[in-house]
């Protein structure tokens, strides 16, 4: 029987919360009293998937990844709780934590690491008013020969480019890859904010980055941000010619083309580099989580829809 007007807009609603449930979220907490903060993570599974063309994206384990670029209030109540030699920032409130260096970024994953019990993820020494970074070594707690950046008992972590690249272009159904971080090929619209489906804050829109938490729409995955308002710093592929070598910004920002936000566009970078439109994400390499409370309220929803669609069939 043909559904009339209400009904198909009721299906609809119930259809759109079931599939948003599917994003499996979780927040972590940091920090005490007035300086403590929570960050958002989404979930990315598919373990095993093969790489795009560009050979990036493919992962072998599940892993979760920020849902929104780490903001300057997040920087400032860490830098509050003790972390060293952090910038003020080019930016305030939920406006991306951006004018860092590698360096810094790579600090503060630390302390998200040490605040909350687990080993520290890159080998930083603070002396001078400077950051600098050795490899892991073997012998030493947590030392992967296979990645001598990262300590391989940390928990938080600045994601590696084929984790990044992964939450960004990948198709969360694990059948392939998109040009551009909102699940389409198409160039999304360049707003000023916002978060429709298909909009980026990019191409000179704005004159500053949006909120983290109004940065377009999202990967199919369910990320926000992973092209347009802030560049983001990545953990760069290991090379045994420098202890740390170019690491990578990717994503493109708010003063840059379409171009720049496309899966091929990768950019090396000196580590020391602090830039306006430089900010960053944080990964997360623990177990999965369960589901979340929004995954399990999918689950329900979905439920409805079937039980709706058999009622009125």
């Amino acid at each position: 029987t043909p559904l009339n007007p209400m009904k198909k807009t009721i299906l609809s609603t119930l259809v759109a919360v079931a599939l948003i449930g599917f994003y499996s979220l979780h927040a972590d907490t940091f920090g005490t009293g007035a300086n403590q903060f929570t960050l958002d993570f989404t979930t990315i599974g598919n373990t095993g998937n093969a790489a795009d063309s560009t050979d990036y994206g493919a992962v072998g384990y599940t892993y979760a990844i920020g849902t929104y670029d780490i903001s300057q209030n997040q920087l400032n109540a860490a830098a509050a709780n003790g972390l060293q030699g952090v910038a003020g920032g080019a930016w305030s409130g939920d406006q991306p934590a951006a004018n860092v260096s590698w360096f810094q970024a790579a600090a503060y994953v630390n302390w998200l690491d040490t605040s909350t019990g687990h080993h520290a993820s890159y080998n930083l020494t603070y002396s001078g008013g400077a950051y600098t970074m050795a490899l892991w070594q073997s012998g030493q707690d947590g030392y992967d020969s296979s990645n001598p950046f990262r300590n391989s008992l940390a928990l938080y972590v600045l994601p590696s480019e084929n984790e990044w690249y992964k939450a960004a272009y990948g198709l969360s159904n694990g059948s392939g890859y998109t040009l551009y971080a909102t699940a389409s090929d198409s160039a999304p619209t360049a707003v000023a904010s916002g978060t429709t489906v298909g909009t980026a804050v990019y191409s000179g829109d704005a004159s500053a980055p949006s909120s983290v938490y109004a940065a377009g729409g999202l990967s199919s995955y369910g990320t926000m941000g992973q092209g347009g308002n802030v560049w983001q710093w990545l953990e760069g592929p290991f090379v045994t010619s420098s202890p740390y070598g170019d690491q990578l910004i990717r994503g493109g920002s708010f003063e840059t083309e379409a171009t720049w936000m496309q899966s091929s566009a990768r950019v090396p970078l000196n580590p020391l580099r602090q830039w306006k439109s430089d900010g960053f994400r944080v990964a997360s390499v623990g177990a999965a989580p369960e589901p979340s409370t929004y995954a399990l309220f999918g689950i329900g929803a979905l439920a409805l829809v079937i039980a709706y669609r058999r009622k009125v069939a």
